[in-house]
Order: C-alpha cells, then sequence, then structure tokens
C-alpha cells in the first residue's frame, strides 16, 4: 500500500534532520524538532513514512517511558538511547534519529493535579542538557572523553504549552505545528483507502461529509467497514469456539471478500462513528463524578447536573480589580470590556468553547502561557462570573482569552484582557 506523505511535513522533517548532519559554519542548530498539532492527525505515521523513504534508523522512546518507580530511571533511559543511536551513525553510516512520542503526556504539566516528579524534572534537565551539548552526552556514574555523533531528536505531542518552558525555546527545539489543510487530507484518506478503488471524487466527497474529523477517524472508518463480515463469521463458528479457530486451528486463517466501499456505505458507517463521538460528549459523566474536586477549587455544582457552573460558591469573597461584591452569586462589576463580554457573548451563541491562559512577564517573552482553565456551558453570565473570579486569582499577570472551535480544535481568538498594572 502507497500512502500519502504531506510535502510540508515531509520538507520540515527532512530538513531539521539533514541539516543536524551537516557541519554549517558558526551557526547554532536546535537539537530538538517538536511536532504538534491535534490529536489524531497521523503526526508519529507520517515521521514514520518521512523515516522509512529517507532511510535512517529510528530509536524510540514512548511518553510512557519517562515515569519510574525509581528516581532518575528515565533520564538515564534518554541518555543511554541517545548515545545508542548515536552508536549506530557510527557502526552503520547511516542517518539515526532519537524519537519520543507524546512529551507532553510523559513530561508535561496538564493541571494542577497534575503530580510533577523528580523523574519530570530530570527528563526535562536531561532534554535540555543533550540539546546544549549533543556530542557529550554520559551515563551517570561512568565519564566518555569519546564526542558522539550529533542525533537529531523529534518530539511529538499534542500540546507543548504544558512543556518546561526552557525546554521548548528557541535554539533548544524547533517548534512544527501540524494541521492538515484540505489538499493533505485528501491525500492521506485517499492513501488510507488506494486497494478500495474508490475514485478521486469520491475521496474529496467523503472528507467533505467530514470536515471537522481527524485522520484517524478515517483509519477507523475502513477498519469499521470489516465488521459486518467479522460478526457473521463469528455466528458461523459459534461463541464458544471462535477462540480456538483463530488462535489454536490448524486451518489455514479465514479470508473474508472485499466489503462494499462505496461512497454511500462509507458515509453510513462514519454517521455511526459521529454519533459515538457525541454520545461521548454528551454523556459528560466524568463532571459529575468529580464534583468533589471542584467545589474544592471553588465552583458550585448543581445537584443531579451533568454540566460545571463556574459560578462562585456563595459568600464567597471576590478581592481586587476594584470594589465587588456578590449579587445573586455574580459580581455587581466585571473588569471586562464590554467589547470583550460582546465578543464571549457571539462565542458562545455559535457553539465555541472557551478559555484562559496567563503568565507573567517573563512567560510572555517566552510564549510560555499557562492554562487558567475552560469555560463550560454556553451561559453568558457564568463565564463572565468565571473569568471575573480568575482575573482576581491572577492579579498582576497577563491573562488572555481563547476561543477555540470545538470539533476542529482550532483557535479561532487569542485576546489578551487583563494586563499587570
Amino acid at each position: 500500500m502507497t500512502y500519502y506523505i504531506a510535502p510540508r511535513f515531509r520538507d520540515k522533517l527532512a530538513v531539521h534532520i539533514t541539516k543536524n548532519f551537516l557541519d554549517l559554519p558558526h551557526i547554532r542548530l536546535p537539537l530538538i524538532l517538536g511536532i504538534h498539532g491535534g490529536k489524531g492527525e497521523g503526526k508519529s505515521f507520517q515521521c514514520e513514512l518521512v523515516f522509512q523513504q529517507m532511510g535512517i534508523g529510528v530509536i524510540h522512546i514512548s511518553g510512557g517511558e519517562l515515569e519510574s518507580p525509581d528516581a532518575g530511571d528515565p533520564s538515564r533511559l534518554i541518555r543511554l538511547r541517545y548515545r545508542e543511536a548515536a552508536e549506530m551513525i557510527r557502526v552503520r553510516g547511516q542517518m539515526c534519529i532519537l524519537m519520543i512520542n507524546d512529551l507532553d503526556a510523559g513530561a508535561g504539566r496538564i493541571d494542577r493535579t497534575t503530580q510533577y516528579t523528580v523523574n519530570t524534572q530530570l527528563v526535562n534537565a536531561t532534554l535540555m542538557n543533550i540539546a546544549d551539548h549533543p556530542t557529550d552526552v554520559q551515563l551517570p556514574g561512568s565519564y566518555d572523553a569519546t564526542p558522539l555523533h550529533r542525533v537529531p531528536i523529534i518530539v511529538t505531542g499534542n500540546d507543548f504549552s504544558t512543556l518546561y518552558a526552557p525546554l521548548i525555546r528557541d535554539g533548544r527545539m524547533e517548534k512544527f505545528y501540524w494541521q492538515p489543510d484540505r489538499n493533505d487530507r485528501i491525500g492521506i484518506v485517499g492513501g488510507i483507502f488506494a486497494e478500495d478503488e474508490l475514485d478521486g471524487s469520491d475521496i474529496e466527497k467523503l472528507v467533505d461529509r467530514f470536515p471537522n474529523q481527524s485522520i484517524d477517524f478515517f483509519s477507523a472508518l475502513r477498519s469499521r467497514i470489516y465488521d459486518e463480515q467479522i460478526l457473521q463469521f463469528i455466528h458461523q463458528i459459534g461463541l464458544d469456539k471462535i477462540s480456538f479457530r483463530i488462535v489454536r486451528s490448524t486451518e489455514a486463517p479465514p479470508e473474508f471478500d472485499k466489503p462494499n466501499f462505496q461512497l454511500s456505505h462509507l458515509i453510513e458507517f462514519g454517521n455511526i462513528l459521529l454519533g459515538e463521538q457525541q454520545q461521548v460528549d454528551v454523556m459528560g459523566l466524568a463532571k459529575e463524578y468529580h464534583k468533589a474536586l471542584r467545589e474544592t477549587e471553588g465552583f458550585s455544582v448543581a445537584p443531579n447536573s451533568t454540566t460545571t457552573s463556574y459560578k462562585p460558591i456563595e459568600n464567597k469573597p471576590i478581592i481586587g480589580n476594584g470594589s465587588q461584591t456578590i449579587n445573586n452569586g455574580y459580581p455587581s462589576k466585571t473588569p471586562l470590556e464590554l467589547e470583550t463580554q460582546t465578543q464571549i457573548r457571539e462565542l458562545l451563541a455559535q457553539g465555541y468553547s472557551l478559555s484562559i491562559e496567563h503568565g507573567n512577564e517573563r512567560r510572555i517573552r517566552t510564549n510560555a502561557w499557562v492554562n487558567g482553565g475552560t469555560i463550560e456551558g454556553d451561559n453568558l453570565e457564568d463565564a463572565i462570573a468565571f473569568l471575573t473570579e480568575r482575573l482576581t486569582a491572577y492579579n498582576g499577570e497577563y491573562v488572555r482569552l481563547i476561543g477555540i472551535e470545538p470539533k476542529a480544535k482550532r483557535r479561532i481568538l487569542e485576546k489578551i484582557i487583563q494586563r499587570p498594572a
């Protein structure tokens, strides 16, 4: 099967890897390339396709390996595999890279409930040290004066703002935001269905029918088409005998006819997948299960409700940003400008989600904003109450309002609503 490689993705990856193997005079190159973007958009898979096309070796580390009950193990693992990649370059005489998947999941701090361990600190410090001294990477307890070959590091993740700011600064990490455009999506989806004899017009119609879905959606859709035949095979063999038939039988593995890949059939199953996604969003049971946690953070939850109300708990004083009193649970005064309130009303009415980010002047200079929470629901008064409370909590810091298109996970608004006096 021939898969599609997005030219923009391929060029960015190829340039970063190649220039790290070149001796460019008087130029300091970032060792790390951070590829970030929405979930399920094929970041890791596109990387693998480029590596295969370039004929380079890859040493992998998963974000799940960056924590351990023994302090220091993850940072030792990073150093060990970096040296392994450098040895492959020396012995095989070919390019080799170190790839860390889902770095933000292993070393990022999502919110105040995320535990920040010694291993998290050591992982960040180790990657920073390697980026600064790529030819002098030592293992704990030993020292080797022989310089190593420089090994480019590729990391993937969804949200790099959760990482330690000095690690992602320019000079150490080059950032590349991956969001496939329509042409990329058509090409990638065409590669997924390459063996199924769908013509180009059908691929375009399928992509346009589900414009806000990730690439993984179409891969899952192709897999779902086989469910009918597999279910028929299970009924034919018998539910109590299927394990023996698949795992222990000496018979040849079962073969299935090519399913119906007509566009109408794909759209039918696509709508089923879409309905399952929406059901997850509608249920929202986790909000109900974690209401005790939210109450301790200063929010009230209506009884028997699965939605969060960002209404300050009664009689909780609000201090700062001028004189404020509570009237029916809402601030009688708000530091938000009328124009900002109008924008919030319009965004909520169109179904967009809102969140805020904050940071001091040092963080703002490095674009290392900190997540300050998400506004749930579409009630304007609740949203303003939430923002007013957070502006008070982050008094003396920059605060910006973020508007997000929920389906595409794309930012449509970034506006600073508070600056230090």
